[in-house]
């Protein structure tokens, strides 16, 4: 017996923040189950009804796409080996949670330097500036998105309240060059996103006429 095996390593799907600038990956977050499902949808952007006949068949952009997933996450498996795990043990799932909540949220510096700013009369200030936070569904799908929901359910928890089970509904809005420059890391990224699309799609051809029980149109 050699120990190996044929099986395919599944890979993980997850979230990575981004320097948008550099391009250095800020924080991976690789999910500990992949989903079971995840649902898009897809919106067009195109002419608007009862508009102009000659708007009907345009295409004003991408479609506005939106993704949600359901994660799970559990600690129990951890805590049988607690000399590997001494985070699970100390604040079960407390950190990972904390990780995914904090996507949402401006720093706490970030906060202080806008009070300071409000102290001193400052006209304007500008909204803090987040990561560019990419979602990574396989090698064939890293696009940039928005996370516009959390919710999360806390489950178990050990003797000191903390998690040890929990579940993680996410609502994503994919950002496209509608959102981000075309000459900015995340607008090349939902570009090259799209190429990938595109090419995906040529692989599929087409089906004849005949099938759809058509001889012509």
């Amino acid at each position: 017996m050699t120990g190996l095996t044929r099986s395919p390593r599944t890979l993980k799907g997850g979230i990575v923040l981004m320097d948008a600038n550099s391009g250095q990956a800020l924080r991976v977050i690789a999910l500990q189950y992949n989903p079971d499902t995840l649902t898009r949808s897809l919106q067009l952007q195109g002419g608007s009804e009862g508009g102009d006949r000659l708007e009907a068949l345009r295409l004003k952009g991408p479609p506005v796409e939106t993704l949600r997933l359901e994660a799970e996450l559990d600690a129990t498996d951890q805590l049988e080996f607690p000399d590997s795990h001494p985070l699970a043990v100390e604040v079960g799932l407390a950190a990972q949670l904390a990780a995914l909540e904090q996507m949402l949220y401006p720093t706490a510096d970030q906060l202080l330097a806008n009070d300071a700013l409000a102290g001193r009369g400052s006209i304007e200030i500008l909204p803090a500036a987040a990561p560019l936070t990419l979602f990574v569904w396989g090698g064939a799908r890293v696009m940039p998105v928005r996370i516009t929901e959390c919710t999360i359910t806390e489950e178990a928890f050990d003797s000191a309240l903390n998690p040890m089970r929990a579940k993680v509904s996410l609502g994503l809005r994919v950002l496209s060059i509608n959102d981000l420059p075309f000459a900015s890391r995340g607008g090349s990224l939902y570009l090259a996103h799209q190429r990938r699309l595109e090419a995906l799609a040529g692989r599929a051809g087409s089906a004849a006429l005949g099938a759809l029980g058509l001889q012509g149109l």
